[in-house]
Order: structure tokens, then sequence, then C-alpha cells
């Protein structure tokens, strides 16, 4: 039987759980979801487990021959959507993505994490709260949910809604706001 842990015992092991240490794999699921604020234990898991597909796929192309025109053409197409998605820098290799692809690179895509790169916000949770309260807007379409991955290609349309104060507050800064708009 062991004794329970005084109020100081317990405030320095409160992290560290007893009971599933062998099942915590490093801590490498807190520390991504720490990291790019999801909130959702499924999101990492969905991450997880599309990687995983990403690079059994690449492993089943790389047993084909070289010169098979099926595997050079599917190559190619998995690469240029890994690119146009955002999760590769380059469309180098197949070989590069069992270390390429990975929970991370998918988080990095995120539309917080993006909107941090892009300067709109200086902490991925208060992007991610200007998005639940429906401050943020890509294309037309206005986005609430912080889980939204964001292409290369949207990343140019990744805008405040028009009605936002913060848009307002930042044309005002920059004497662009039109007299209308103060209506």
């Amino acid at each position: 039987m062991v004794r329970q842990l005084k109020h100081h015992e317990q405030k320095l092991l409160r992290k560290v759980n007893f009971l599933e240490w062998k099942g915590d794999q490093g801590h490498r699921e807190a520390d991504v979801m720490r990291r790019y604020h999801i909130q959702e234990r499924e999101d990492y898991h969905k991450y997880n487990k599309l990687c995983g597909q990403i690079r059994q796929l690449a492993h089943k192309l790389s047993q084909l021959p070289a010169t098979d025109p099926v595997r050079i053409k599917h190559e190619k197409l998995l690469l240029e959507k890994l690119y146009a998605m955002g999760i590769l820098a380059t469309t180098a290799k197949v070989s590069e993505l069992e270390s390429k692809v990975s929970v991370s690179a998918m988080c990095r895509r995120r539309i917080g994490v993006v909107m941090c790169r892009l300067k709109m916000s200086e902490t991925i949770s208060a992007a991610v709260k200007l998005i639940e309260q429906g401050h943020v807007r890509v294309g037309p379409e206005v986005i609430t949910d912080p889980a939204y991955l964001v292409t290369r290609k949207l990343e140019d349309y990744l805008t405040w809604v028009d009605s936002s104060k913060i848009k307002r507050t930042i044309l005002k800064y920059r004497n662009e706001l039109d007299d209308f708009d103060l209506l």
C-alpha cells in the first residue's frame, strides 16, 4: 500500500502519470498538442494516422521497379500534392517522406499557426481565440474551426472579416479607413 502524497509532493509530480507512463511515448503527443495549441486529442491522432498512411504509400511505391511508369506517375502526384498542401518544403524525393512528413508538419498548416507566421497574431492561442470568435476568413468563407488546414494557395486569401473590429483598427492605423465604413 502506498501512502498519500503530501501537497508539495503532488505539486512537484503533477505532470507525471505513474499509472500510464509506458504509454506516454516520450511525451511527444503532449508536446505537439501544447506547441500548436491543439484542443482535441482526436485531431492529433488523425494527423498521426494520416502521416502513417502517407509513409505506407511511399513505402509501397518504393517497392515497385524504378522504371515503372505507374510508380513515376504516382510518386510525382504524391509529392506535388504534399507540396501544394504545404507539408513538404520542396518536391524532392519520395525517400525523404519518412523524415519530412510528420504530425508537426501537418500542424504547421493549421490556420492559427499560419496566422502567427503571417504576423496576424502574436501567439497561437490568441489566434485560436480570434478564429473561434469569427474574426478570420479564408477567401469568402468565415472560418471558426481552429483545426482548418490552410494550403499554400489559400494562404494568400487569409484575411480579417469585413465586419471585424481588428480590420477596422488596422485600416484606421494605416489611414485607409473609408468614411462609408464608419456608418
